[in-house]
């Protein structure tokens, strides 16, 4: 009976993505989103500004039915929370709320491998109404798709739900003239097989010239860390890429931080999660209950 539980914890961090790679936190105003009740977490930050509002998507998970939804935090200019609602529920675990504008819209492709496919979201009006815009066809279910336009065409990044262990160490690519495709997976894939850089963890971005992939390094345990990967060289027929230096948690992250999964991008800030692991007896409470039927199921 599993007893030990990964609690997560997210960030606002007050620096360019490719500053915090290049330099660390050093002068970087942190703003920590609020912690929830006992073995319930918010994970997997992803954002986007709407003026002066800062609208931070999550997925909120809640140990008891081990169903994970995406709620959304409005955040204003001094990074006061005024707002948290859900966002997108589905009747499959949702994760990962990958959020951009692109192409005249605004889009969310979040994690859903349990549906057994990759859905393309569309918001309409605000951002508490999304709309499926089309399923996403790929050589194998994707686990923590993860795009870019580069080059003139959009390039998706993300690992196999076809086993353990290459959801965290086969690295898989696809590429499309459109976001809604159709997309041609490489004939390499997967491009890359090592759980110390392979998941994707974040925004892709150009740095320095450089593409840069946030990714998760899963040696010892999922989630353990995030490093990036530096992709030398993207192309419809070959790849390459040099895994980075892992980050460092950062400055007020709790003293027993096992882990940190996610590195996103949101114009001049930064989102990030942290985890620490609770083995106290309440945990194994929680998993007699599910026993006993008290919580339901996903």
């Amino acid at each position: 009976m599993p007893r030990r539980k990964d609690i997560w914890r997210c960030a606002i961090v007050d620096k360019p993505l490719e500053q915090l790679i290049a330099h660390g936190y050093r002068d970087a105003a942190i703003t920590w989103l609020p912690a929830g009740p006992e073995f319930t977490f918010l994970a997997d930050p992803f954002g986007i500004f709407d003026g002066q509002l800062l609208h931070v998507f999550v997925e909120h998970y809640d140990y008891r039915s081990r169903h994970g939804t995406i709620e959304r935090l409005t955040f204003d200019d001094k990074r006061t929370l005024i707002n948290r609602a859900p966002a997108l529920h589905e009747a499959w675990h949702l994760s990962y709320p990958n959020v951009f504008r692109a192409e005249g819209a605004i889009w969310m492709l979040p994690e859903a491998h349990r549906s057994g496919t990759l859905t393309l979201y569309r918001a309409h009006g605000h951002f508490d109404d999304w709309r499926a815009e089309c399923t996403i066809a790929l050589d194998c279910v994707p686990v923590d798709a993860s795009v870019l336009y580069h080059q003139d065409r959009w390039w998706m990044f993300y690992t196999s739900a076809a086993s353990k262990r290459s959801k965290v160490a086969d690295l898989h690519l696809a590429w499309a003239e459109r976001l809604t495709g159709p997309w041609t997976c490489h004939p390499g894939n997967p491009v890359q097989r090592d759980p110390a850089s392979s998941r994707p963890g974040g925004t892709p971005v150009v740095a320095d010239g450089r593409v840069m992939l946030p990714v998760q390094d899963c040696t010892r345990s999922y989630g353990a860390a995030v490093r990036p990967l530096w992709i030398d060289n993207l192309h419809e027929t070959t790849f390459s890429a040099t895994a980075g230096e892992r980050m460092q948690f950062p400055p007020g992250a709790p003293p027993s931080c096992e882990g940190m999964h996610t590195l996103s991008e949101c114009g001049d800030v930064t989102l990030v999660d942290v985890k620490t692991i609770d083995s106290s007896l309440g945990s194994l409470r929680i998993e007699l209950g599910r026993l006993l039927g008290r919580y339901g199921s996903r």
